[in-house]
């Protein structure tokens, strides 16, 4: 399987500091994987639960430790979904959702 594709997979950790204030903590690593569009049945079976699926990204089981969140060509995505094809390798389902492009706005005050 081609598996030429580089991507960021990125982890969330949560840690509360001395004043009981919760910061996010984001650690990533990049691995290979396939990335496809995501099929029509995938697109129509998830926009039915509210979810816009973009892509599957198919990559070694190993490589993968519940991140939540993946960066690939510069946009960040957020799985939605999982699925382990064998014992080698897992599927990915991502979609863009609001909160996870990592992108700022800038207020005008």
């Amino acid at each position: 399987m081609d598996r030429s594709s580089v991507i960021k997979l990125i982890k969330e950790t949560r840690t509360q500091d001395a004043y009981g204030v919760w910061k996010a903590t984001r650690t990533s690593r990049q691995v290979y994987a396939k990335v496809q569009s995501a099929s029509m049945y995938e697109f129509f079976e998830a926009g039915r639960n509210g979810l816009n699926p973009q892509f599957k990204m198919t990559m070694f089981f190993g490589d993968y430790d519940g991140e939540l969140i993946v960066e690939y060509n510069g946009e960040t995505y957020s799985v939605y979904r999982k699925y382990q094809t064998n014992t080698d390798t897992i599927e990915l389902y991502v979609e863009r959702k609001g909160g996870t492009n990592g992108k700022q706005t800038q207020s005008n005050t």
